[in-house]
């Protein structure tokens, strides 16, 4: 594995799950590899469980960890001929190459700002370093993509599943607060690279990118979406075509024991209770969001040792 900022990074999805689930037992099997080796990990946005378990997950193999917020320290200018006599202090082109030479890897986390579609689809961010960076990049979160949280969620299915095919749901739910699309994207890709029996349920005028759902079936009855599931993943994600906005804050399309049943309930936290989800379930022994959580740590490792195994 050559860097790790997209699903299509990953060349055999179900080997590199198993290899995850091996290192749950051992973590610290391939410490060697990291020795004298280290991690640059770079954050526009702020970060919870991502930052954690990453460096958790490099020191684990043996790494060192630097971190830098970004926006605290300096702003970058990306935009190539700019003239910087306003708040940019240094380009990319600079930055990305004087930070390869302190970085073996360098991962980087910047959201989208929901207010330019063609800027945010550009992921000029996370491009602008896989140009100019002379070591390998993991996307620790972009404008449109979460591809760590994506590999956490097919090892928690896959170690969870209790079926060789699964009904797996993502569901929409209401927040008072414009989300990214990035969780749901990758969520999505994922899952058309699994052996699940996939769909989405979401209100009308909810369409993620018709580009990343293609023939994924999509069902505007949450109940009726719900039936049967095994898993259930709940995301809210702000409006795609009217971009950023929030159209629906409808509280019906809450999680709730009635609509879950037996299903397992995930969620990639943090998730506001009682707006996304109820007390009960999140509370309830169907709920595997710290199970999740957990294991954000072996997606990154398993992505790290691929990537140390390369250099």
């Amino acid at each position: 594995m050559k860097k790790y900022t997209q699903i299509n990074d990953i060349k055999n999805l179900q080997e590199l799950i198993k290899e995850a689930i091996l290192l749950k037992m051992n973590p610290y099997e391939y410490a060697h590899l990291g020795k004298h080796k280290t991690l640059v990990m770079l954050f526009f946005n702020a970060s919870l469980r991502t930052r954690l378990s990453t460096e958790k997950a490099a020191r684990n193999l043996g790494m060192n960890v630097s971190i830098l917020n970004v926006n605290d320290a300096w702003n970058i200018e990306f935009e190539d001929g700019g003239i910087m006599n306003t708040n940019s202090t240094e380009h990319i082109k600079e930055a990305a190459k004087v930070i390869s030479q302190y970085a073996d890897v360098i991962a980087v986390r910047a959201f989208p700002s929901l207010t330019d579609k063609a800027k945010d689809q550009s992921e000029y961010v996370l491009r602008s370093f896989e140009k100019y960076a002379t070591v390998p990049i993991i996307n620790m979160e972009s404008a449109t993509a979460h591809p760590l949280q994506a590999l956490t969620d097919a090892i928690t299915i896959s170690e969870l599943a209790d079926k060789p095919r699964p009904k797996v749901v993502l569901s929409w739910a209401p927040h008072p607060k414009a989300l990214p699309q990035a969780v749901a994207n990758s969520f999505v890709e994922m899952m058309q690279m699994m052996e699940v029996d996939f769909s989405i349920t979401h209100p009308e005028g909810y369409e993620l990118d018709e580009a990343i759902t293609k023939n994924t079936p999509i069902n505007h009855k949450q109940t009726e979406a719900l039936k049967d599931a095994d898993f259930v993943y709940v995301k809210n994600w702000s409006n795609f075509k009217d971009y950023g906005k929030i159209l629906n804050q409808d509280p019906n399309w809450m999680m709730t024991e009635a609509k879950l049943g037996k299903a397992k309930f995930m969620h990639c936290l943090p998730v506001r209770r009682n707006v996304v989800v109820e007390d009960a379930v999140l509370d309830g022994d169907n709920s595997l969001v710290i199970k999740q959580a957990n294991n954000r740590t072996f997606a990154a490792q398993v992505v790290l040792k691929h990537i140390l195994e390369g250099l």
